[in-house]
C-alpha cells in the first residue's frame, strides 16, 4: 500500500520569492503532490511563467506581485490570497536578497537596512499574516523560513546577509515553541551553494565554480529540485510532530 502522508490534495501552500530559484521548486513539488500554490514575485512575467509551469500539474495557482519588505502589500496579497484559494496551510517564506559583498567597515547603512526589509523584516510580514490566519483557521500548519549557511558559518563581508539568516533563524524556533499547541509547526531551511539567479555571479566564475565544488562532499552545486522532498514533508502529515528543526540541505558543506 502506498504511504499516503505525502498526499497534499486540499491542501495550499503559500511560497513568497516562488516564481524562480528554489522557491519555484518547492512549489513545484507540491503541486506535483496535490497542493495548490499561491506564489508571491515582484516581476509579474516570472510569475505568469512559473504559474503556467504550476498549472500543468492540474492544482489551482494564484500570483500576486508583492515586495514583502512593504507591511501593507504583504497584507493586501496575503488577503487576496485566502479569497482566491480559500486558505493557506504552509507559509514558505522564501523570497530574499543578496548583499553587496565588501569590507565590514565600509559597510553603508543604506546597504545594511535594503537587506534587512526583504530577508528580514520580509519575512516577519508574510510569517506575521500566516499565523493570525492558522489561529483564525484553528486547525494548524506550517511556516517555513529559508535561511541559509551563511548564518551558520563566518560569512566574512557578508554580515548583513548572514545577520539576516541568523535572525530568521531564532525567529522560526521562537515561533516553533509559541505555536506547537495550536498545531502550527515551524522550521529554517538553510541552503547552502545553489544555482540560482542569485549565484549567477559566481556560476559564471569558473575558478568559484570550481572552489565550491571541491568544498561541497557531493561535487556539485544544488538545484533548486532539491529543495522539493523537504517542501512536502514539512507541508505534509508526515511531519506533525517535528518542529522547530534547523534542517541544512546543502550537499555536505558545513560538514567538511
Amino acid at each position: 500500500m502506498t504511504y499516503t502522508a505525502f498526499d497534499l490534495t486540499g491542501k495550499v501552500a503559500l511560497v513568497t520569492g516562488g516564481n524562480s530559484g528554489i522557491g519555484l521548486g518547492m512549489a513545484e513539488a507540491m503541486a506535483a503532490s496535490g497542493a495548490d500554490i499561491s506564489i508571491w514575485g515582484t516581476n509579474a512575467r516570472k510569475n505568469a511563467d512559473a504559474a503556467a509551469r504550476l498549472a500543468a500539474h492540474g492544482r489551482r495557482v494564484h500570483t500576486a506581485v508583492c515586495d514583502v519588505g512593504d507591511e501593507a502589500a504583504v497584507q493586501a496579497a496575503f488577503a487576496e490570497t485566502v479569497a482566491t484559494l480559500g486558505r493557506v496551510d504552509g507559509c514558505f517564506a522564501n523570497a530574499g536578497i543578496g548583499a553587496r559583498g565588501g569590507r565590514f567597515e565600509t559597510l553603508g547603512t543604506e546597504d545594511w537596512h535594503r537587506v534587512l526589509r526583504v530577508n528580514l523584516d520580509g519575512a516577519f510580514f508574510t510569517l506575521r499574516a500566516a499565523a493570525r490566519h492558522m489561529l483564525e483557521q484553528g486547525d494548524g500548519g506550517v511556516l517555513v523560513g529559508t535561511a541559509s549557511v551563511a548564518a551558520i558559518e563566518g560569512a566574512a563581508r557578508n554580515q548583513h546577509y548572514a545577520a539576516t539568516k541568523g535572525g530568521l533563524i531564532s525567529m522560526m524556533r521562537a515561533l516553533a515553541v509559541e505555536y506547537a499547541r495550536h498545531g502550527i509547526r515551524a522550521h529554517s531551511i538553510l541552503p547552502g551553494w545553489i544555482a540560482t539567479d542569485m549565484t549567477a555571479r559566481g556560476q559564471a566564475d569558473p575558478a568559484f565554480q570550481e572552489m565550491v565544488s571541491k568544498r561541497v562532499p557531493m561535487r556539485r552545486w544544488g538545484e533548486p529540485a532539491d529543495f522539493g522532498g523537504i517542501a512536502i514533508y514539512l507541508m505534509s502529515a508526515a511531519s506533525r510532530y517535528h518542529t522547530g528543526d534547523t534542517l541544512v540541505i546543502d550537499g555536505g558543506y558545513t560538514l567538511f
